[in-house]
């Protein structure tokens, strides 16, 4: 653990168990606004405000990447800490939670690529018929269709990257003008990725008995 992570855990490890009742005087406070604020003075209680808000949202993103509940959780604390120290790189140029969205997804996947063991072997990598499999437009109206119990299989299945982009689109209902934002690319990008995401976990969900 470095210098600065043992630092932030100290300032903020407590400030993670804060639970806001109905006095919270923050509670009118805009996120841009807090997250100003926070830059601005420093405050480990301020931002403690912010964990509040946006912790259940960072976790549930984290446990798309996680093999186990304590890695989400885990990863949870890790973004939090790093969010700390890159806090003042928000510019406001987008709403706050699309760019937590952003910087969660980042962060995730670095992880998931730091760890070499982790990588998931896409048995499509050597075969041509893959490409034609995921070149299959598939509706969202069919993955509505779906069983939840075989799709929540399936998705566990698939590569995470693959997973928490259909969770944001599907599940949060995130636009695809906010995925361009978090994913940093162009919107017809974004539409490959997705259906290739949807192939996949169709493929998968069709090879399950």
């Amino acid at each position: 653990m470095t210098f600065i992570r043992k630092l932030c855990l100290i300032i903020i490890s407590n400030q993670f168990k804060i639970k806001l009742d109905s006095d919270d005087p923050y509670k009118d406070v805009s996120d841009e606004d807090l997250v100003l604020k926070i830059v601005e003075k420093k405050d480990s209680m301020m931002f403690g405000v912010l964990y509040d808000r946006y912790a259940k949202m960072v976790y549930n993103k984290c446990y798309g990447f996680a093999k186990s509940q304590k890695e989400a959780e885990d990863l949870t604390q890790d973004v939090f800490l790093m969010l700390f120290v890159k806090l003042g790189s928000f510019k406001g140029r987008s709403k706050f939670s699309t760019w937590l969205y952003s910087f969660t997804y980042n962060f995730c996947v670095n992880y998931v690529n730091r760890d070499k063991g982790r990588k998931i072997s896409d048995k499509a990598n050597n075969i041509e018929d893959t490409e034609y499999k995921l070149s299959v437009e598939v509706t969202d109206e069919s993955l509505l269709d779906l069983q939840v119990e075989k799709l929540k299989r399936a998705l566990e299945m698939i590569p995470p990257e693959d997973k928490s982009l259909l969770l944001l689109k599907y599940q949060d209902g995130v636009s695809i003008k906010e995925l361009e934002t978090i994913l940093e690319i162009g919107s017809s990008a974004v539409k490959m990725r997705l259906k290739r995401a949807k192939a996949r976990v169709i493929e998968t969900y069709n090879s399950l008995p």
